[in-house]
């Protein structure tokens, strides 16, 4: 890193998740390798071959927003509002202390208001366009979440949402982290929100030939990296973490949680869903970040992959892991594991979700497992996945993977906070 660079730390985060509202719900489910996934209730099954998400249950009542406001939002920003109202208690920043011009939000969502697009669009067929809601394009449009946090805490600052599909939130906590490097800002909401299971997400995803059908066993149906898994499970939430100047933190006394310390991005320019079969732009964003965390790549003990548990994308992130790290011949300290076996895939807010646990990992030097994992494929490298159990180890650099349909990929990088 620059000497002429800021330095950026975590302050507060927040989620909520298929675990229910909150943090510590989340990180001690996935301690204790619980499964978040269910049978689907808040749509009709009628005619779908998939029947199982990590759907958010009871929403209305875990809700902590107002009724009326909450009306006027797609469930993503709902989901958006709340995990950044925990991340911001969670902080302790007191906003009108802050320089409103230095306060940032950078919040994505891969697909916007799916539930919104979906229901106005029934509203046209049935009843004509007459019918259709005068808040219908600013619950549809993927910027709302951001924008409706910037209002609702005053931020005046950096003000955007990245659209990168399963990477948007990495890359909206990277561009975060870049913003306060450059000195542009003090504090940046960041993270992602993600509310597609939907008649029209869960059927195009299925016509995709992405999902898991394992109706009959839920809990099983996410199982990255064993031989026997048929795709990933669909998942919902949000995830925020608040990204903070150094100095900035230190002075008003706050918790650290982690710093930031490495960012990569990469495009495989391959395929529109596949991701590279070599693993070469996954292995080269994981470089990118190693090279800018100013580390060698042996000092990086844990990494939350994206192991969304697709057979290809699976061995081609694992190839590229072993090609950066090292296998388990050259590297037997490095613990590599999928939390999506358990909370799903949340598609834009996975990258951020992704994110707590390696920072929760550093904090507690615990590592979560892929659970699961009870017959590895034989294509995947030769790396420790964590099966089943999570494990003890100290934690000093922890690295997160996020890649994208379209070939988007980004890591991110913690480090064990010293001053």
């Amino acid at each position: 890193m620059s000497k002429n660079h800021k330095r950026a730390v975590i302050t507060g985060i927040g989620i909520i998740s298929p675990f229910g509202l909150g943090v510590d719900k989340f990180w001690n489910s996935l301690k204790e390798g619980k499964s978040g996934i269910s049978k689907i209730e808040n749509i009709e099954l009628d005619g779908q071959l998939v029947h199982v998400a990590g759907e958010i249950k009871n929403f209305e009542e875990i809700s902590t927003l107002d009724p009326k406001e909450s009306k006027r939002m797609d469930r993503y920003t709902q989901l958006a509002m709340m995990a950044a109202e925990e991340a911001m208690k969670d902080s302790e920043l007191d906003v009108e202390k802050l320089d409103p011009y230095r306060f940032g939000v950078i919040v994505g969502s891969a697909a916007g208001g799916f539930g919104t697009f979906e229901k106005q669009h029934l509203t046209i067929i049935e009843r004509g366009p007459a019918k259709c809601s005068p808040f219908t394009v600013p619950m549809i449009i993927a910027d709302m979440g951001a924008g409706r946090i910037s209002m609702k805490y005053g931020a005046k600052g950096v003000n955007k949402a990245i659209v990168t599909a399963c990477a948007t939130s990495a890359h909206c906590i990277g561009d975060s982290f870049r913003t306060i490097q450059y000195g542009e800002a003090d504090v940046i909401i960041a993270g992602g929100a993600e509310a597609v299971i939907t008649r029209l997400g869960i059927g195009s995803f299925t016509s995709a030939r992405t999902l898991s059908k394992r109706n009959d066993e839920p809990t099983k149906a996410s199982r990255p990296y064993d031989k026997d898994r048929d795709g990933f499970v669909m998942s919902e939430g949000a995830a925020v973490l608040i990204v903070e100047e150094l100095e900035h933190a230190k002075k008003r006394g706050a918790k650290i949680y982690a710093e930031i310390v490495g960012y990569g991005q990469t495009g495989d320019a391959y395929d529109i869903v596949a991701p590279d079969p070599t693993g070469a732009g996954a292995a080269k964003a994981m470089e990118f970040a190693v090279k800018d965390a100013e580390i060698e790549p042996k000092e990086v003990n844990y990494i939350n992959s994206h192991g969304t548990s697709t057979g290809l994308g699976d061995i081609a992130e694992s190839k590229a892991i072993a090609k950066v790290f090292g296998d388990l011949s050259t590297n037997k300290d490095l613990k590599v594991s999928s939390t999506k076996s358990m909370h799903g895939h949340m598609l834009g807010a996975t990258g951020a979700a992704e994110s707590i646990v390696c920072i929760k990992a550093i904090n507690e030097g615990v590592i979560p497992p892929t659970i699961n994992l009870e017959n590895q494929d034989e294509n995947v490298a030769n790396l420790n996945y964590v099966p089943n159990k999570a494990i003890k180890a100290d934690v000093n650099y922890a690295l997160t993977n996020s890649f994208g349909f379209g070939g988007h990929n980004a890591s991110l990088i913690f480090k064990k906070y010293k001053d």
